[in-house]
């Protein structure tokens, strides 16, 4: 999504992101060896168990074949398309989640589809407590969710990924709460097509990590709906097509739900 308004994280932000993650460390399972029981949302045959949205299709229609699989890798491909078009796409796995630990790599290849906005080359995200697939509009471009922003180098420079973005939602960074639409995080900046190791720690709407490459990136917390401004502590994962290929392995979830 479009970094309208950008903020980098301050030296106190990262200390306190220190003093959240150890708490986080203290979890269950998490110092004592036990077993986590993380589960694969993504099969690597084929797109069982996701729903694909792109503005201005039919749920499920998925125009141009622009999410597919091939060598067990989930594509965002442009290949049969002549141009964008606007034609912003989403798929969303069918389940949704509340309290968990997601990880997948990532990396974005080839050429940007004519017709693309300068600010989505190299540019992909992870909506989470997203509405669902179903529920959206015909010609909705974006979820209501939360994004964790994924993106690219541009082969000098920096340009920092694990941002976040909130389209009909805001968050809280260091108590404050945020309005701007996109900050970004203090993460290196990964240029070429390398894969990236992206994880994320889902507390609710309480707390968020957002973990690339085993840093711990960017903390945030209290998710509120814009318009209501109620809590927003669950929904979907959502996986972006904003205009550049990329492609995704390894898709996991940790449920950290307590049960009965």
């Amino acid at each position: 999504m479009k970094n309208i308004t950008q903020k980098t994280a301050t030296a106190a932000t990262v200390t306190l992101l220190s003093l959240l993650f150890v708490g986080w460390l203290l979890l269950p399972g998490c110092q004592t060896g036990e077993k986590e029981n993380w589960v694969s949302i993504f099969n690597g045959k084929d797109l069982e168990g996701w729903d694909i949205k792109i503005s201005g299709y039919e749920l499920n229609d998925n125009f141009g074949n622009t999410f597919r699989v091939e060598d067990g890798v989930l594509k965002v491909s442009y290949d049969e398309y002549e141009e964008f078009g606007n034609r912003f796409g989403h798929i969303f796995y069918n389940q949704p989640f509340s309290h968990y630990k997601l990880r997948l790599e990532y990396r974005f290849t080839g050429n940007q589809v004519p017709g693309g906005a300068g600010w989505a080359l190299r540019n992909n995200g992870v909506m989470f407590h997203s509405q669902s697939a179903e529920s959206m509009e015909l010609d909705q471009n974006f979820p209501v969710s939360v994004e964790a922003q994924l993106l690219g180098g541009l082969g000098e420079g920096e340009r920092t990924t694990g941002n976040v973005c909130t389209p009909g939602t805001n968050i809280e960074v260091d108590g404050v709460r945020i309005m701007a639409h996109c900050i970004n995080s203090r993460s290196a900046t990964y240029h070429g097509d390398q894969w990236v190791k992206f994880e994320m720690v889902v507390f609710g709407d309480s707390l968020v990590h957002h973990i690339v490459e085993g840093d711990t990136v960017f903390t945030y917390g209290k998710l509120r709906l814009e318009e209501s401004g109620l809590p927003l502590g669950e929904g979907h994962i959502a996986l972006q097509a904003e205009s550049h290929p990329t492609e995704f392995r390894n898709i996991e979830v940790l449920d950290l739900s307590i049960k009965e």
